[in-house]
């Protein structure tokens, strides 16, 4: 997966970072946490709470309310959150944070190495491993689209949190309860599709919204050497190419789901044909779309996949 690719640079980019850090002292960056004995916190009082991405920031704000401080490495709406490079700053987040989430799976190896470096050992929620998916090499590690992945990293953070901070247990307890019934919902929502539109075909150009997709019982033809090389960033094969569009011309397919976050020649190539062929064209994101939360993102996505397939 194109994430690993940010390996190469992490070696050269601690090393750096650490001579920053080595600088930073107590001066004024440093000087908005306090660090206690087992956990890290604002000035407000508020636990420090470093995430990968807004994605799991969000579930962790939703959980915490008022009682943390989430600082999203990785949030910016229009960025590809596979070219992301980290910088001082974050490993300095990192470094005062009284607990991390991150996904796993090979998506933001990052973290963990500049964890290592920092030498925390605050405690950290791998959403990958809560979702008990991380069996095989190669796994789809976008569990965010799965939602009982989501509900489970919910109420790992309360537990972690209430650990954290035993006075606010029943305040965390109570938030995920109502971020579960939120998911339940959604649940409904995509069970809804099911009953309606089980069976229908549809492709993607990256498995980023596999899970969702098959939780709603949509079938994905996308031949694996196309989704494979968008996801690692290769060119597609001309033959596995033509037999992905081809599956517009034939009319094989309901929708089209690509990463908009993402592209180049070959999936602008899928979504012309897509388009060009009467196929409904559903964009999805690795990241929170500027202003929604997300629960509310999720909400979008699932309509917008009912009507893709309702036709």
């Amino acid at each position: 997966m194109r994430a690993n690719l940010r390996g190469t640079l992490l070696a050269v980019l601690v090393t750096a970072t650490a001579a920053v850090l080595a600088g930073c002292g107590s001066g004024a960056t440093a000087s908005s946490t306090t660090i206690g004995s087992d956990s890290a916190t604002n000035d407000a009082g508020a636990l420090s709470v470093v995430a990968s991405t807004n994605v799991w920031g969000d579930v962790v704000r939703q959980v915490g309310g008022d009682r943390v401080d989430v600082l999203s490495v990785i949030s910016d709406p229009s960025a590809d959150p596979h070219s992301y490079e980290a910088n001082a700053q974050t490993q300095l987040a990192l470094s005062k944070a009284a607990m991390i989430i991150e996904n796993g799976g090979g998506y933001d190896d990052f973290i963990d190495s500049m964890r290592s470096s920092s030498g925390t050992s605050v405690p950290v929620i791998n959403a990958v491993d809560v979702s008990g998916k991380a069996v095989a090499v190669g796994a789809n590690e976008h569990v965010w689209y799965d939602l009982p992945t989501v509900d489970k990293v919910a109420q790992q953070v309360a537990t972690t949190l209430s650990e954290l901070e035993p006075g606010s247990a029943a305040e965390f307890a109570a938030n995920a309860a109502t971020f579960k019934g939120k998911l339940d919902a959604l649940t409904r929502d995509v069970q809804a599709v099911k009953a309606a539109h089980g069976g229908t075909a549809v492709v993607m150009t990256e498995p980023v919204p596999l899970y969702l997709l098959e939780a709603a019982g949509l079938i994905n033809l996308t031949p694996a050497g196309f989704s494979g090389a968008i996801e690692q960033d290769t060119d597609v094969p001309p033959a596995v190419l033509q037999d992905t569009l081809t599956l517009f011309t034939d009319k094989k397919v309901t929708a089209l789901f690509y990463n908009e976050q993402t592209g180049g020649p070959q999936t602008d190539a899928v979504v012309d044909a897509a388009k060009s062929n009467s196929i409904a064209v559903v964009p999805v994101r690795e990241t929170l779309p500027e202003g929604q939360d997300y629960l509310t993102w999720m909400q979008a996505t699932i309509a917008a996949m009912a009507k893709a397939v309702d036709r």
